[in-house]
């Protein structure tokens, strides 16, 4: 499997495993803690700084998700991976980091830390589009 396959799915589980960690803490805050089925609310306010933390780390997933799959899926249907190959596990790995940053503190430092993984991801992803569009056109 190439390593753009890998960032491809790599980034759909990682979306959907925040996604599975937000359920799991609503359904224990429902079935041991009492709280309403209905008593959620879609950022996560309300709920420990932790769940807010962790609707915001999904919600910044699903947010740049659909750019990631357009350049990837394009590099794959054109057959252009050659472009997007020596920095898809290096946008992967971007994408994990900035995700668990931000799950694990808020303090300057961090968010510092943040924002660098969310720059490199938008330097890799604006590089393939650039290096796509030159291939292509």
């Amino acid at each position: 499997m190439s390593y753009t396959f890998i960032a491809l799915l790599g980034f759909a589980f990682w979306t959907l495993a925040l996604l599975f960690l937000i359920i799991n803490l609503r359904a224990i805050a429902v079935l041991f803690q009492g709280k309403a089925i209905n008593g959620f609310s879609p950022d996560g306010s309300g709920e420990s700084a932790f769940s807010q933390r962790l609707c915001r780390a999904h919600a910044n997933c699903y947010e740049s998700l659909g750019i990631a799959v357009a350049v990837l899926l394009t590099a794959i249907v054109t057959e252009q991976t050659v472009i997007t190959e020596p920095l898809a596990l290096a946008y992967l790995a971007a994408r994990i980091a900035q995700s668990t940053v931000h799950l694990f503190s808020i303090a300057p430092w961090a968010v510092w830390l943040r924002v660098s993984f969310q720059l490199m991801q938008i330097v890799i992803l604006a590089y393939w589009i650039i290096q796509l569009a030159l291939m292509l056109f």
